[in-house]
């Protein structure tokens, strides 16, 4: 199956070095996230055949629905992955902002559903429940949402967090855009495989990452559903391994050891399972940071959310994206330092691997366009 690969907008600002903070936690970069600067990133993605940006969520960066609208006229076929937070907004107006999302964007919207792990900052907006309360509110409002996107009819719902009376769409998304849910603890789970159509993990060990995914497989077949599956992690991919290895150096020498403890004593703090599990890949430790072949946790000393990074030659990279593949991940979210620059080494480096080896087929080229082979050199 071929693969679909995705690209992320820095909503918070962007950095030749790792910029500390996320996921409740302050962060900014020397490249300021101005419409400007995101729409080179845009560009960067499309040129390079990635089918859509991710977008964050959260007090620590730009809000994504706003943000993402004011790049639809600058791109042509770049698709939006939009996180957002379910009990931050009613379901009737979410449903209706995806509906004229699809409409204005001509159906170039895909939707990340993140329930929410950091209590502080939930708190924040005035959000008080519990984590399991937090999932089951999730659950009903997907279960909503969904049944908008589809009823001709108005639709009633009484549950224990949403309470809806007579809602009806005046104009539906076309198409229903695809949501994409992640989330590692047991309550994440069911509502993964009840309404989620890519159930997404960060980047964990290859048996990590198939033991959770078969675990999603089971209780999605319990329900009647089949679900693709993402991973989201960042990469550093260079001509050599060697190369790769020293821009990973570079970031890590560039951290003050100061910063690295403030970040880990937020991210502590978080209520989510999958990020006590990106913790417990360095455990705070800055020397033993590659823990499975290419997967460095470096990213994660700083960086909440997804921690971890491919680091290789382009072909070793190639290879390690393949046998997440193998497992049954089709859609890969990736990131990089800077966004632009990185957009373009593995564009121009692993994609065209993978292609070669049937993976992944550029959405811009014609059947009859050559593969083109990255950085060979002419013979005569």
């Amino acid at each position: 199956m071929s693969l679909s690969f995705h690209w992320f907008l820095p909503t918070y600002g962007d950095s030749r070095g790792l910029i500390a903070g996320g996921h409740g936690t302050s962060m900014s970069g020397d490249r300021p996230a101005s419409l400007r600067y995101l729409n080179q990133i845009g560009a960067a993605a499309e040129d390079n055949g990635f089918e859509a940006v991710l977008t964050p969520t959260g007090a620590w960066c730009e809000d994504a629905w706003l943000t993402t609208a004011m790049l639809v006229e600058t791109t042509e076929t770049l698709k939006f992955l939009v996180a957002f937070r379910p009990g931050l907004v009613s379901p009737t107006l979410a449903a209706q902002m995806a509906g004229t999302y699809q409409r204005h964007s001509r159906g170039r919207l895909l939707l990340n559903v993140v329930t929410g792990g950091e209590p502080h900052e939930q708190q924040a907006y005035g959000d008080f429940l519990d984590k399991e309360q937090r999932y089951a509110r999730t659950a009903e409002f997907l279960h909503v949402v969904r049944e908008l996107w589809e009823s001709r009819e108005p639709i009633s719902f009484e549950g224990t967090h949403i309470q809806i009376r007579d809602a009806l769409l005046n104009n539906h998304p076309d198409p229903i855009p695809p949501v994409f849910f992640g989330g590692s603890s047991g309550p994440a789970g069911p509502v993964a495989a009840r309404y989620a159509d890519t159930y997404l993990t960060w980047g964990e060990t290859p048996a990590a990452v198939g033991k959770k995914l078969d675990w999603i497989r089971g209780l999605a077949a319990a329900e009647g559903r089949e679900l693709s599956y993402g991973l989201r992690i960042h990469v550093i991919s260079r001509d050599t391994s060697e190369a790769a290895w020293a821009v990973a150096d570079r970031l890590l020498s560039g951290l003050d050891p100061a910063e690295i403890a403030r970040v880990q004593a937020s991210l502590a703090r978080s209520e989510s399972e999958g990020q006590r599990r990106m913790l417990d890949l360095h455990g705070g430790r800055t020397d033993r940071l590659e823990i499975a072949p290419n997967l460095w946790a470096g990213v994660g000393l700083v960086r909440g959310g997804a921690g971890t990074a491919l680091v290789g030659s382009h072909e070793e990279v190639a290879d390690r994206l393949i046998e997440y593949a193998d497992l049954g991940i089709t859609h890969i979210i990736l990131s990089g330092y800077p966004h632009i620059e990185e957009a373009y080494w593995f564009g121009e480096g692993v994609l065209p691997i993978l292609e070669r080896r049937g993976r992944w087929t550029h959405p811009h080229r014609t059947e009859s366009a050559p593969v083109a082979t990255p950085f060979a050199t002419a013979t005569h």
